[in-house]
């Protein structure tokens, strides 16, 4: 069945460019309020003013540099630690001691004329080390020195040339036809700090070690350690067929001229806390350009010992982002793409990004979810065939997985539940995430401001509810929004403790709507969600402030007894700020712990993914 196709409205913004220049004050709020605390899930009150321009142009034209300002490049970089300065609150005595790592990307344009897609953009890892004793936050930042990065950095000079293409991005100022560098590891969307390592992820490449004390990079590190090859075994020998052929010939060419390592790390990993495990995934190479997919999970123990590693091969043509696992399974929600003829040439000759190559697959109104067996001698899981998905019955795009966990019956029936957050494949753009038009090398915000109107287009919270007997037949699988939450949000995260067993609260970024030119993103609040009661609450950072991604810093034995830390951008002075909540009184408004600035000079753009660890 094809899906229907509807048309998209994008939000209104004025042009900088054909518009009179503005002083200033003109652009700038006249008071930048206190954060805020929503506390009514039923009518979404706000329980303070938003301090936003009456006059809808103007406002477009602020929202339209609000949104640019999101993604400045910052050059510099702090080697000795610095101290905060509270500004709001005090650092609570029971904080846990320990380091917030974020990465991100931080620089985008280049001396030369050149500018990359936020994804291209080199990892930037920011440190924030908290000390609850002397109630104390230090910050530090550097770039990951990565292959790309020092060819591209001059440090004599301090000046940048860019001479990889990136997935992404398309040069100006370099050169364009013949441009093989197209795995620009850039080490700038996930941080893992495991068995006593400091690791940088990219969706592409081998992780980044970086030395913890100090930020410097150690080098890159074999998480797969050498077990990347599985041996050809007889049966696969004999049933060789043409996908098999064309693998063959793909690998040598993808590895040889693109430098495609022949497995992706993908950059989510996940950690078992019940075993103490961490879990991680490739895939091939080639599957980018095969209707067929490979992927291979790995755990390991606290020493990085690999523990085990099973290989999955699909026949379906998919992107993974992000996943899922439970005590007998990992779980692939499937995003259906196909190859882009027409793109690959232009991506092949440089004069498009190399994603141009690929594009969404919305020929079937279902998503498959794969529900992989972890432990396949344990015959809990039942007796189903792993190849045939379950069919979700809605068409869904899935960006990031908050959590994942099956409950059995005395009668051996299972109950999969899956929260997580996911868009319309009509949305959905390779070539547009972050409304970045590499024509042109801007960001237009509308791209991600769209008018969704009755169909639920932006990233928002779902939860897959699949019910099974002791057979392993699918009894019935259901999407829906988690607790009726409509809102686009997306960076679902939990009380680690708790990741793949049964959890009871969700948290995740989402957009208070308040803002008639940003309606949607970037986003301005952290919502929790209470599965059991079904409600939401929020804490708003108040206009003209957005967030990133929420993390849980675990304090006692409940769920919901942590702390919740999440970087404001202040884009409209320029400035960052690490804020800490009280994850049992989002909602209150005494929600608010501590904001801690950031110096100006260090201001930094939006990050992706962080970590928390404790110091012991």
């Amino acid at each position: 069945m094809q899906a229907k196709p509807f048309h998209i409205t994008p939000s209104g913004f004025h042009s900088p460019l054909k518009l009179p220049q503005l002083h200033q004050s003109s652009i700038s709020p006249m008071k930048l309020p206190r954060a805020i605390s929503i506390s009514n899930p039923a009518d979404n009150h706000v329980s303070g003013p938003l301090t936003i321009p009456a006059d809808h142009k103007e406002d477009s034209i602020a929202a339209f540099w609000d949104y640019q300002f999101l993604f400045v490049s910052q050059r510099s970089e702090t080697a000795e630690p610095i101290s905060l300065r509270v500004v709001d609150g005090a650092i609570p005595p029971d904080f846990p001691s320990g380091t917030y790592y974020l990465a991100g990307p931080g620089l985008f344009t280049d001396d030369h004329g050149s500018t990359v897609h936020p994804l291209d953009g080199h990892g930037y890892l920011r440190a924030f080390t908290i000390d609850g004793v002397a109630r104390e936050v230090k910050f530090m930042a550097r770039y990951v020195k990565t292959e790309a990065q020092t060819e591209e950095h001059d440090p004599v000079t301090d000046t940048w040339q860019f001479t990889h293409r990136g997935p992404f991005s398309v040069l100006k100022g370099g050169k364009k036809l013949g441009n093989v560098k197209v795995m620009k590891n850039v080490a700038n969307t996930s941080v893992l700090s495991w068995g006593g390592r400091l690791l940088c992820l990219w969706e592409g490449g081998d992780p980044y070690e970086i030395e913890s004390g100090t930020l410097d990079t150690i080098g890159s590190f074999d998480v797969i350690n050498g077990h990347d090859v599985s041996p050809e075994t007889d049966e696969k020998k004999g049933a060789a067929d043409l996908l098999d052929v064309a693998a063959r010939l793909l690998k040598p060419v993808l590895h040889g001229v693109f430098k495609m390592p022949p497995k992706r790390l993908l950059s989510h990993y996940k950690l078992d806390a019940k075993r103490n495990r961490l879990l991680t995934t490739s895939c091939n190479a080639e599957d980018m350009l095969l209707p067929r997919s490979n992927f291979t999970f790995y755990e390991f123990d606290s020493d990085f010992k690999l523990l085990q590693k099973q290989e999955f091969n699909i026949p379906d043509h998919l992107m993974i982002h992000d996943w899922a696992f439970t005590d007998t399974h990992y779980i692939l929600f499937g995003n259906r793409i196909k190859l882009d003829v027409i793109g690959s040439m232009t991506a092949v000759c440089g004069l498009s990004p190399m994603i141009s190559a690929l594009s969404v697959n919305p020929s079937k109104s279902t998503s498959p979810i794969y529900l992989l067996p972890r432990f396949p001698a344990d015959k809990s899981a039942g007796h189903r065939d792993w190849r045939v998905p379950v069919e979700a019955p809605s068409q869904k795009w899935l960006l990031h997985v908050g959590n994942a966990f099956e409950v059995k019956d005395d009668h051996g029936n299972s109950k999969i539940q899956i929260q997580a957050c996911a868009c319309s494949y009509q949305w959905f753009n390779f070539q547009k995430m972050f409304g970045y038009n590499w024509q042109s090398g801007k960001l237009d915000p509308s791209i991600m401001n769209v008018n969704q109107g009755e169909n639920e287009l932006l990233p928002h919270l779902v939860q897959v509810s699949i019910n099974w007997d002791s057979n392993g037949n699918c009894q019935e699988c259901c999407v829906e929004n988690i607790n009726q939450w409509n809102k686009p949000s997306d960076f679902p995260v939990i009380n680690p403790d708790f990741s793949g067993n049964k959890n009871a609260y969700i948290y995740a970024s989402t957009s208070s709507g308040s803002r008639q030119t940003l309606p949607h993103f970037p986003f301005d609040m952290v919502v929790k969600l209470n599965l059991s009661t079904k409600t939401a609450c929020t804490w708003s950072a108040g206009a003209r402030r957005f967030i990133g991604e929420p993390i849980f810093v675990p304090r006692g034995t409940e769920e919901d007894d942590g702390y919740i830390l999440v970087v404001e951008y202040a884009v409209s002075i320029q400035r960052c700020y690490l804020v800490i909540l009280d994850a049992k009184r989002i909602g209150e408004s005494n929600a608010l712990v501590a904001r801690l600035e950031v110096p100006k000079h260090l201001n930094f753009p939006l990050g992706f993914h962080g970590f928390w660890a404790n110091s012991n």
